[in-house]
C-alpha cells in the first residue's frame, strides 16, 4: 500500500468562501449591551450554545466591529434570537451607525442588557472569555438568565437572504433533543 500523499494546501478566496458557507443556514441573533448608559447592539449569525455545565454560549464578532468594544466593556450582554418577521431588526442592527435603538421596544434584563421585544428567545450573559480567530473573535458568555420561549418560527439566513421554516406543524426531530442528551449519548 502506498503512503497517502500530503494534502495540497489551498485557501479559497473570501467571495468563494462566503458563497459556499452561505449554503449553511443560520439563525439571526442581536447581541445587545448597555455601555456608558447607552444601549448598543449588532446582528450576529455566528451564535451557538456551547456547554450545559456550566451554561455557556458563544458568538463571533468581527474585529472591525465598532460595537463589539462597547459590548466587551459593558461585560454583560443579551443574546436575542430573532423570530420570523423581525427582518427589520436584523437589518437595522446589521448596519453601522447611531440610533439603532430608535423606535425599538426593549426591556432590561437583570444585567441591564436590552431584551428586544418579540425575540424568539433570549439569554442574559456575562462575558467569560474572548479568543482571537482570524478576522473575528470568539466570545464566550456564561448564561445568567433565560427568557421564555416564543411560539413563533425563527428568522433564518440562507444563501444571502432571510428565510423562515415552511411550517410550524413539522414533526419533531432528534435534533430538538441534542442539548438534552445524557453525556454518554453525546456525539464524540
Amino acid at each position: 500500500m502506498e503512503p497517502a500523499a500530503a494534502p495540497r494546501r489551498f485557501e479559497p478566496e473570501p467571495p468563494r468562501f462566503r458563497q459556499v458557507f452561505g449554503h449553511f443556514c443560520t439563525g439571526i441573533t442581536v447581541i445587545t449591551a448597555v455601555d456608558d448608559g447607552e444601549p448598543v447592539g449588532f446582528s450576529c449569525q455566528s451564535f451557538a450554545a456551547l456547554s450545559l455545565e456550566p451554561p455557556l454560549v458563544l458568538f463571533c464578532p468581527a474585529r472591525a466591529s465598532a460595537t463589539w468594544p462597547r459590548v466587551r466593556r459593558a461585560g454583560y450582554f443579551c443574546a436575542n434570537v430573532l423570530a420570523a418577521g423581525q427582518q427589520d431588526l436584523a437589518s437595522r442592527f446589521g448596519r453601522s451607525g447611531p440610533d439603532k435603538f430608535a423606535g425599538v421596544a426593549w426591556s432590561p434584563a437583570t444585567t441591564g442588557a436590552p431584551v428586544l421585544h418579540g425575540a424568539l428567545i433570549w439569554a442574559g450573559c456575562e462575558i467569560e472569555a474572548v479568543h482571537p480567530a482570524g478576522d473575528h473573535l470568539v466570545a464566550i458568555g456564561r448564561v445568567l438568565e433565560l427568557g421564555d420561549c416564543g411560539s413563533e418560527l425563527p428568522l433564518l439566513y440562507y444563501r444571502s437572504r432571510y428565510a423562515t421554516l415552511g411550517t410550524e406543524d413539522s414533526q419533531p426531530d432528534v435534533v430538538e433533543t441534542l442539548l438534552s442528551w445524557p453525556p454518554q449519548a453525546d456525539w464524540r
